[in-house]
């Protein structure tokens, strides 16, 4: 959907008035599942509503939203180039242009909150609606807060974190922790491990180990994965989610060493009820929305940070769990190395996989998507009453 088709909203019964939503952001599966959950939760809670989404252009979201049943308008906007500084001269012009039709969305929408989940595309979005007193909403997923959610957050309504003492970062009297909105099927899940296990074609019940490369494609895990393929113990199987760009090069791997009785490959994992029940121990990065359904699963992990991240906010929030004994974390740099022997190290050993999950398992806050939605509808009806 572009934003110059989009007609102008009008209010067409005063007797049954609808509210009208923007949720903005996206980029990675970590920003677009939990705002997908917060729009589901709107939804069966508080009809009839219209949402929009507003996300970037040629990321993720613009493929994933309809698929959710929602409309979506993407933004030009994109992010700085840290490594290459002369080539932000576009991505200025990319985001003032945004700003621009931002501007031009919430006029024609008339939206009567907007919420941020993080992204490219938030910013510019909640930048407009705050101008225009339109009440706001930030979803701040990660311990550390990003620059641009700071530069917002005095301006924003309300802030959901995820973490505690975000104080740091925030007005105080603004934040609720409510933890980061997952899946509906991995809360709704009901699925037994003997089902998991034959939905991946697996022959027995043996320890098994799931390997998260992103939705996007993490590279020093899944080179990690690869280089440890002769050394994977035949009593051990694995699941593995390569991301688009080395699903190939896993694939022919895996074929070539004739393992795919043992280990599967996928490009993306779309039943990850299944992938998490089947698994004994995750490899993951630390973005915070894996964390949190980590949390919610109460499965032992092992977290590799993603060094490419802003302010490094992976490792923060890998450290919310080592440092209560809840994860095991590996820096980027020494997976090659270790992390592979040291997660068939563990997967063998119940007595690290067992305090593991029980601890992680303590840190889970459930019904956050709806903790949310409830939040949004109060900055609403506060508007709507001072006028």
């Amino acid at each position: 959907m572009n934003y110059s088709d989009m007609p102008e909203e009008r209010q067409t019964s005063t007797d049954n008035p609808y509210r009208r939503i923007i949720i903005s952001g996206g980029g990675t599966g970590g920003h677009i599942f939990p705002a997908i959950a917060i729009a589901n939760a709107l939804s069966a809670q508080y009809a009839p509503l219209r949402i929009l989404f507003v996300g970037a252009e040629g990321r993720m979201e613009m493929k994933k939203v309809p698929e959710a049943g929602y409309r979506i308008i993407g933004l030009p906007v994109r992010g700085f180039d840290r490594k290459h500084l002369w080539k932000n001269f576009e991505v200025l012009y990319r985001l003032v242009k945004s700003l621009f039709i931002a501007r031009i969305i919430i006029r024609r929408f008339r939206p009567d909150a907007v919420i941020g989940v993080g992204g490219y595309a938030s910013g510019p979005v909640l930048f407009a609606a705050s101008r225009k007193g339109i009440p706001t909403l930030i979803q701040e997923q990660n311990s550390y807060a990003g620059v641009t959610n700071r530069i917002l957050a005095k301006r924003v309504n309300r802030i959901c974190v995820a973490y505690e003492g975000m104080e740091r970062y925030f007005p105080a009297d603004r934040i609720t922790v409510t933890g980061n909105p997952v899946r509906e099927s991995l809360l709704e899940s009901t699925v037994m491990r003997e089902q998991s296990m034959l939905f991946f074609d697996f022959a027995e019940d043996r320890p098994t180990i799931l390997s998260l490369g992103g939705s996007l494609g993490a590279r020093t895990i899944n080179r990690s994965v690869l280089g440890a393929l002769n050394g994977l113990p035949h009593d051990i199987y694995m699941i593995w989610q390569t991301g688009e760009e080395y699903y190939e090069i896993a694939r022919r791997a895996v074929a070539d060493k004739n393992l795919q009785s043992r280990i599967k490959v996928f490009r993306f994992i779309e039943r990850m009820d299944l992938a998490f029940a089947a698994s004994d121990l995750v490899i993951s990065r630390a973005g915070a929305s894996t964390i949190s359904e980590l949390c919610i699963t109460g499965k032992p992990c092992i977290l590799v940070p993603s060094p490419n991240v802003a302010e490094d906010h992976q490792t923060k929030n890998a450290m919310t769990l080592t440092e209560k004994g809840a994860a095991i974390m590996i820096p980027d740099s020494e997976a090659g190395d270790r992390l592979m022997s040291v997660a068939i190290a563990t997967v063998q050993n119940r007595n690290v996989l067992e305090p593991l999950a029980d601890r992680i398992r303590m840190l889970a806050k459930f019904r956050s998507a709806e903790t949310i939605a409830h939040i949004v509808m109060e900055i609403m009806n506060s508007k709507r009453q001072k006028k």
